[in-house]
């Protein structure tokens, strides 16, 4: 499985984004997808999942109610709609392959970070 983040960028504060992982390579109807980001000096973190076939999302604290995760199957891309965007969202996020949802902080197959940066 190969997985090419792309949509990341420069944002003032308040901003959107939106981040996209396109997923090649096999059929990606058994897997989650995940995203991660992070920061500079610091563990990269858990952000968001979905599962392919249910749809059933999954979000971390920090995010919920300004981040929604999506997908379309047909492409085999996962999005990342990022609202609201503040200065703490600034990383590098990283989109995964997983062939389960749990636990939410661990994947299989990774993707190269596209960097997001909020400016105030």
């Amino acid at each position: 499985v190969q997985l090419q983040a792309s949509g990341g960028g420069l944002v003032q504060a308040g901003g959107s984004l939106r981040l996209s992982c396109a997923a090649s390579g096999r059929p990606f109807s058994y897997y989650a997808m995940k995203w991660f980001r992070q920061a500079p000096g610091k563990e990269r973190d858990f952000v968001a999942a979905i599962q392919w076939l249910r749809g059933s999302t999954y979000y971390a604290d920090s995010v919920k109610g300004r981040f929604t995760i999506s997908k379309d199957n047909a492409k085999n891309t996962a999005y990342l709609q990022m609202n609201n965007l503040d200065y703490d969202d600034t990383a590098v996020y990283y989109c995964a392959g997983s062939g389960s949802i749990y636990p939410l902080d661990k994947a299989d197959y990774w993707g190269q970070g596209t960097q997001v940066t909020v400016s105030s």
